[in-house]
């Protein structure tokens, strides 16, 4: 019985690695100018959905090897409190970031992703309206694909705040292996799609 667990688990891990390979292959493929309408359509989506007009702090990420790109976003917005983490081992840490000096207050980190410097302020992570979340891949319940660092997995279940996957249309499919210990997301937004997952 434990070994076909094991086996069934080690099966799912296998699938999981082949799929984030083709997606992230796929993603790496679109040609700059579609990639960069594609985030302009998705920042147009999330400027006009009201629950984040009303949010107020809001954790977000900075784009990585052509994820979606939110920057038009928090420069159109600069008086929400916005949140950036760093990678510190294997958790992570979310600061607050002045958008108005955000050149000057992000460097370069953990996986040459964009970070906030370890000076800033953290965020008041008891008090968050909204995290806007990275994933290779999400799914209709609301599953995510990440990069099998673990990082969000082991940070979300104590987050707060209602949960958006930001992802690209040819990334959003009907069923993605998952684990019993996931959090699905609340919401998925694409460049042409916002999906009310939990929020039904």
């Amino acid at each position: 019985m434990i070994e076909a667990i094991r086996d069934a688990h080690q099966d799912k891990q296998q699938i999981k690695r082949q799929l984030r390979k083709d997606f992230l292959t796929k993603r790496r493929q679109l040609p700059h100018e579609v990639w960069r309408q594609k985030n302009l359509a998705i920042c147009d989506r999330l400027s006009n959905w009201q629950i984040f007009q009303q949010a107020q702090n809001i954790l977000a990420f900075t784009s990585f090897r052509q994820e979606p790109d939110l920057s038009t976003l928090w420069q159109r917005f600069p008086e929400k409190n916005w949140g950036f983490a760093r990678c510190i081992e294997k958790d992570l840490m979310w600061h607050q970031v002045a958008i108005a000096d955000f050149s000057n207050q992000m460097q370069l980190g953990a996986f040459n992703i964009l970070e906030p410097h370890p000076d800033l302020p953290p965020m008041d992570l008891g008090n968050i309206d909204l995290i806007l979340i990275p994933a290779v891949a999400g799914d209709r319940q609301g599953y995510r694909l990440g990069y099998g660092g673990g990082f969000y997995d082991r940070w979300l279940p104590h987050s707060t705040g209602l949960k958006a996957g930001i992802i690209f249309d040819e990334f959003y499919v009907d069923e993605l292996p998952h684990d019993p210990w996931d959090v699905p997301l609340d919401a998925i937004f694409t460049d042409s799609k916002a999906l009310m997952l939990g929020l039904l």
